[in-house]
């Protein structure tokens, strides 16, 4: 028996709007689970479908907040990949992690590559409370 894998998709921002469009054209779709700390991972290859059935939804509801669509993952395949690639990269070494202040934040990014049309401070200060309402 092939198992279906369904998905509730919260929050639809913009990258998926940008994949909406070749989404319809070709439904493969590709997913890694990765667990912290955990080296194996495991790739689940299929053929994706977006749902709005009232039900659907209403099973992945949270805090009484449904999910814009779900997506059904038709599997047709299942691989589970040994830890060496994360071992190699050292990904769950805690004596490798960069120091978040280190790197330019995500509003910078965004109103550099926008040339300061989006983004900037006002971007980051606003992020936690942004997040915490669209977290669901």
């Amino acid at each position: 028996m092939i198992p279906k894998l369904k998905l509730g998709v919260a929050g639809l921002g913009r990258a998926f709007a940008v994949m909406l469009p070749a989404f319809v054209r070709d439904p493969r779709i590709a997913l890694l689970f990765l667990i912290p700390g955990v080296g194996e991972t495991l790739r689940v290859n299929g053929r994706a479908a977006i749902s709005t059935d009232p039900e659907l939804m209403q099973s992945f509801a949270v805090n009484g907040k449904l999910p814009r669509c779900v997506l059904i993952v038709h599997v047709e395949s299942i691989y589970f990949h040994c830890s060496k690639a994360i071992v190699r990269s050292k990904l769950w070494d805690e004596t490798t992690k960069i120091d978040r202040k280190s790197l330019p934040s995500t509003g910078t990014i965004i109103a550099e590559l926008s040339q300061g049309k989006l983004g900037g401070e006002i971007y980051d200060r606003e992020a936690p409370e942004r997040i915490k309402a669209q977290l669901y």
